[in-house]
């Protein structure tokens, strides 16, 4: 691209490699999206990044593991290993004597509830010949030709006493989930590029999957041996490995710190200063996640009592009105409208979408967005489904409790336990079927022929609004499925799946970090009441949100149950 300054470049948005040289700093090469806004880099000098490691910026941030997105920390900069550790590294561990060499091994031995001594313990640490190495070498010795394949076949507690020796520790799951996943729409893009191929280890940095900060492999190829405990004296390990599914990137797994699979293995992190590291960083955690495979939903006369008493509402007056009308775009007017809400004294605003190109009455689509509605205190348009628009259909945008000028305080989308959460799904539906209320008031709207598009979070709510709202006729729902975290029962997605009647088009990245295919999101499809003639899910080859493809395959399964739109010739008004 250039020497820098280089000034204003354009580049099409998405995800891109970069890399940095420049004489006497050292090299970075990360992966980081564009945007509209500016793409910025910090160097350091080589003296202050150490020898084969990569520099990770702190902040806050939450942990984007299944079942564990309820913990948040607050790091400072740190290094972190840009390969695992290698068998040649490994070797010098053995040879200078690390085995035999108390000083590295700072943690009991704790097995079945009982303390081993140091000596006992050393003899659990053997090879396949019975020298003691790790349980993939044989007679102190790894394959030839596999000097820079990872290590594998370590316990806990070898992978620790070599980040001892190597004058580093064993990073906390807070430190390896900052360097190795990240949030957002690209999150499972690292699995395309990663060792997952159920053949084998591979040598460290031959799959180009990279994490944000330089990483390499931190998605299969061995799986890692983070620092804390999960409770029951195991330890996490963590981003999958070779020979599994590349969903366990994202799963913590936890095992015995005596556990020597071939596919353990390990990198290391080193702290700008120890003291920096909060003491949160190190303690036990707990994770919650669920498999959908064991459970069942609530019978039909408990999700009926549901219904009734806690998504019902009296139909009182909408006092509504139109605040405002924007004529100014060329496919569509924009109506901005308030009502009252079907909750205590508050009034629901609403954006009214009418295409130019088509005559009334029109058919509708409503629209439940991502949930970076959730931090946004100003509404726009940004999400906006503008394809429904240009296909002659009309769109009815809800500003739902707790987004946009409707702020709640609410930080997170993500289900968990509290009355908080439930009332705010509840919230959701009501607001949903009062705009449905103010839809049938007008003549310009074809009552039979509403629909719903959920994009992220929305999709995933397309599990529940459906089963409660009958209006409702078809729906669209993209990068959706079934949350890993517990809700309370009368707001858990599969109490109510199994009553979801209508037509649904399920789009999803195959590559999904967030909502993984075979855990999230065929349980929701699977479950969906819907019939099977009726009701599909596409996979593509992409992250949590599908982009190609998308606008094309929502138009036509509305065009399937709805009918096409006929369209009129467009002219810019004045």
């Amino acid at each position: 691209m250039g020497k820098s300054p280089t000034g204003q470049i354009r580049l099409a948005r998405g995800l891109y490699r970069w890399k940095l040289t420049k004489p006497g700093y050292a090299t970075v090469e990360v992966r980081r999206p564009t945007s509209n806004r500016p793409v910025n880099f910090q160097l350091y000098r080589k003296a202050e990044v150490p020898s084969g490691m990569v520099r990770v910026s702190g902040g806050r941030f939450k942990l984007w593991l299944n079942g564990m997105s309820h913990h948040e920390i607050e790091l400072d900069d740190y290094f972190i290993d840009r390969y695992e550790v290698t068998n040649k590294q490994f070797k010098e561990f053995l040879d200078s004597g690390g085995y035999r060499d108390e000083k590295h091994w700072k943690h009991k031995f704790l097995k079945k509830g009982i303390i081993l001594s140091w000596s006992e313990a050393m003899g659990e640490f053997v090879d396949q010949g019975g020298k003691t190495g790790p349980s993939s070498w044989r007679s102190g010795n790894y394959p030839e030709g596999q000097d820079d394949y990872p290590v594998g076949g370590v316990s806990w507690y070898e992978a620790a006493a070599y980040a001892e020796f190597a004058g580093k520790r064993l990073p906390t799951i807070y430190h390896w989930s900052r360097a190795g996943i990240t949030a957002g729409r690209y999150s499972g893009t690292i699995l395309l590029h990663s060792n997952f191929n159920q053949k084998g280890a591979a040598s460290v940095g031959g799959h180009e999957g990279m994490g944000s900060y330089g990483t390499y492999d931190m998605a299969g190829n061995v799986r890692e041996w983070c620092l804390n405990k999960a409770g029951d004296n195991k330890r996490y390990i963590l981003g999958g490995a070779w020979d599994e599914p590349e969903y366990k990137f994202v799963i913590p797994a936890a095992f015995s710190p005596f556990d020597r699979s071939i596919t353990n293995g390990f990198r290391c992190v080193k702290y700008v200063s120890d003291s920096s590291v909060p003491e949160k960083a190190f303690e036990e955690i707990a994770f919650e996640t669920r498999d959908y495979s064991r459970e069942s939903p609530v019978s039909a006369e408990e999700f009926l009592l549901y219904k009734k008493t806690l998504y019902s509402y009296e139909k009182d007056a909408l006092n509504e009105a139109v605040v405002s009308v924007d004529d100014s775009q060329k496919y569509w007017v924009h109506e901005t409208i308030v009502f009252d809400a079907a909750y205590g004294e508050e009034r629901v605003i609403a954006h009214l979408y009418l295409p130019r190109n088509s005559s009334p009455p029109y058919q509708t689509v409503i629209y439940f967005p991502g949930n970076s509605a959730l931090f946004l205190h100003q509404y726009h348009a940004g999400g906006l489904p503008d394809y429904l628009l240009r296909s002659g259909r009309a769109v009815l945008y809800p500003v739902y409790k707790g987004t946009y000028e409707r702020n709640s305080g609410l930080q997170s989308n993500r289900p968990d336990r509290s009355l908080s959460y439930r009332d705010h799904v509840i919230w959701w539906s009501k607001d949903l079927s009062r705009s449905i209320d103010y839809l049938e008031l007008r003549e310009d709207i074809d009552h039979e022929k509403l629909g719903f598009l959920g994009l992220s979070w929305g999709a995933a709510l397309g599990a529940i609004f459906p089963a409660v709202e009958a209006r409702l006729k078809v729906c669209v729902l993209v990068g959706g499925g079934f949350y890993f975290e517990p809700a309370l029962p009368e707001v858990d997605q599969i109490n109510f799946a199994q009553h979801v009647r209508i037509p649904v088009l399920m789009i999803n990245g195959r590559y999904d970090g967030a909502l993984l295919v075979e855990k999230s999101q065929r349980p929701m499809f699977d479950l969906l009441g819907t019939p099977d003639k009726d009701k599909r899910h596409l996979l593509f080859d992409s992250g949590h949100l599908p982009r190609e493809h998308v606008n094309e395959e929502s138009l036509k399964w509305f065009d399937i149950y709805f009918g096409p739109v006929v369209q009129k010739e467009v002219k810019q008004t004045e």
